[in-house]
């Protein structure tokens, strides 16, 4: 078989390989495939590079790669796509598989395929149920000697990859749970005494990763001492390379647990490590920034919720916006996680907004959502978009903000909380008032009301009917304003008062008339405002906007509480963060950030 092109091999265009630097490179053909092979055994992350620097000296030398060498050369470089790339990486292991079989590999075959099968494109219980046939195969080609201890555990390992990702979606979600962990812990168990073998080392590492990922939600302290032992059994055996999926699932739940100088000093560290050999990938970099921006970025560090804050709101600002801005930097590239430039570009133009850099905010968060209009996470482009709108209205666009709030708005209609839909509706139509268009400002009112009604929220719906007021009494008179009020007064009495501050302070039964009763007083029988309230409209239109419509902080407080952008969807899944563990309403349903890489 012929060798391939260098081109052909690399369609991720990884890192060059450090071997390849200017008087470092070995003339011989032979020596280029015997450090290939090396590096391939050990799971270096360029291999694949090796393995291109390897074909090509045969070429030239009138050689050919077997095909057991060549498909070792597709494996690894299927194992370099990431991000934009990582669409090319199925096929290749697929066309890896054919070239095992045909050098008798049957271990290495089994492992090729199980991984095409779990980073393709296909639902995640179908991808489930070929890994399983898969690891039967493997168990029992070990049990006759046709499969290797690292090729086994690794099928084994892709099974119960695949198996956590669905955990979510089963019956009870935390019986699976401890199923999957026994699973794991006999997978520990049985590669164990093969600790020996470097392929086994990463295995064993990965494995308990994945025990740390899903028994973080349940039991701290125990993911703890698992993500811990992972990241010891990275480092053994001489693996310089950096664990920065480890290290981010790690520095998660020391977060979790209150551990933040900790995290913080951990993400440092790995940020700061300097291995020549192996340097840090750029977009691990941009992961590692945020994470730490995440981690530094309010007075009691952040959580997982999008109610804490960003790095722009606590005292290490300054450092949080740094981090952003070079987790931007980091992140572009066409081989990069677009989901990942995406968050560090809506992160940092939410963090210039909060400090009324609205054009720099505005130029990222114009960015942001790029290329997500198909399939990327509705959260991401409602954020970006609500933020967005915030910087025109600001800037004096009313307009422009009230199409950017209303399509925020749509976004949302598909989600189970309806609050969001709701303030983003109240939102238009405070910027359409800012406009100039009351008639369509009162018809939104209208519209948020409706929804703050469907989700229950019937102090929220009182607020945007006396926004509506304001808005009506402009184009149709008093008269009709007061039939809105009206309707303010009967909605708040349907529903409770839970909240105090902002909510409570708009309550309708709380709002001067000028007498210093409220307006349900001195009504006419049949529940309509008498005309000696009048005076209390005025004052109960203007008290509408002097509620969170009057300063950009009622609006920010609102925008903090849409969902966080690439959340994990659920109790056991992944962030962009390292972050475990969904909680928020929208969490099954968002989509989740794959872990990059795979075994």
């Amino acid at each position: 078989m012929s060798s391939r092109s260098p081109d052909e091999f690399r369609p991720g265009a990884p890192p060059s390989d450090p071997g390849a630097r200017a008087g470092d490179e070995p003339e011989d053909p032979h020596e280029l495939l015997h450090r290939a092979r090396r590096l391939t055994a050990h799971g270096h992350p360029w291999a694949g590079s090796a393995w291109e620097r390897a074909a090509t000296a045969l070429r030239r030398a009138g050689g050919a790669l077997t095909p057991g060498d060549h498909a070792d050369a597709l494996d690894a470089t299927a194992l370099d796509c990431r991000g934009a790339a990582l669409p090319a990486a199925g096929p290749l292991f697929f066309r890896a598989a054919d070239l095992h079989e045909q050098a008798g590999q049957r271990g290495k075959a089994l492992v090729s395929r199980a991984r095409a099968v779990a980073v393709g494109p296909g639902p995640g219980a179908t991808a489930f149920a070929r890994l399983t046939e898969l690891c039967e195969r493997a168990v029992a080609l070990h049990a006759i000697g046709r499969a290797g201890a690292a090729e086994t555990a690794t099928v084994r390992l892709l099974h119960g990859r695949a198996r956590a990702d669905l955990l979510d979606t089963a019956p009870d979600p935390a019986a699976e749970a401890g199923a999957l962990r026994e699973e794991l812990i006999g997978l520990l168990a049985f590669a164990a005494p093969h600790r020996a073998e470097p392929a086994v080392l990463g295995v064993l590492s990965d494995t308990r990763a994945l025990l740390g990922r899903i028994t973080a939600s349940d039991d701290p302290d125990a993911a703890l001492a698992h993500l811990r032992t992972a990241i010891e059994d990275h480092r053994a055996g001489g693996r310089p390379w950096p664990a920065t999926d480890h290290e981010l699932l790690l520095a998660a739940v020391l977060r979790a647990t209150g551990a933040h100088e900790e995290a913080a000093a951990l993400l440092r560290t790995a940020l700061a490590s300097v291995v020549p050999e192996t340097p840090l990938r750029a977009a691990d970099r941009a992961r590692l920034c945020l994470a730490l921006a995440w981690t530094v970025g309010g007075p009691d560090g952040p959580g997982p919720g999008p109610t804490t804050g960003g790095p722009e709101e606590g005292p290490d600002g300054d450092e949080g916006m740094s981090l952003l801005a070079e987790a931007v930097r980091h992140a572009d590239g066409t081989a990069q996680d677009e989901r990942v430039g995406a968050l560090a570009r809506l992160r940092l133009g939410v963090a210039y907004a909060e400090r009324g850099r609205c054009h720099e905010a505005r130029d990222l968060l114009e960015q942001a959502p790029a290329g997500l209009a198909d399939d990327g996470d509705t959260a991401a482009r409602v954020r970006a978009r609500a933020w967005l709108a915030e910087c025109a209205l600001r800037l004096g666009e009313p307009g422009r903000a009230a199409r950017e709030y209303a399509l925020a708005a749509a976004e949302t209609l598909t989600w189970d909380d309806r609050r969001h839909g709701a303030a983003l509706s109240h939102r238009t139509a405070h910027a359409l008032g800012v406009a100039g268009s009351p008639e369509k400002a009162a018809r939104a009112y209208e519209r948020a009301a409706d929804l703050w009604r469907a989700a229950g929220d019937h102090a929220a719906a009182a607020r945007s009917l006396r926004a509506r007021a304001r808005q009506v009494r402009a184009v149709w008179g008093d008269a009709t304003a007061e039939v809105v009020l009206a309707e303010a007064a009967r909605e708040a009495g349907r529903g409770s008062y839970r909240a105090s501050g902002p909510v409570e302070r708009d309550r309708p039964d709380r709002m001067p008339d000028g007498s210093g009763r409220p307006p349900t007083e001195g009504r006419a029988p049949g529940g309509t405002v008498g005309a000696d309230t009048v005076p209390g409209l005025d004052a109960a239109c203007a008290d509408a906007e002097a509620g969170e419509d009057s300063g950009p902080e009622g609006a920010r407080r609102g925008l903090r509480e849409l969902p966080e952008a690439f959340g994990p969807r659920g109790r056991y899944q992944v962030d962009v963060y390292g972050e475990v563990g969904g909680d928020g309403p929208w969490a099954a349903s968002a989509p989740g950030t794959r872990v990059q890489g795979c075994v």
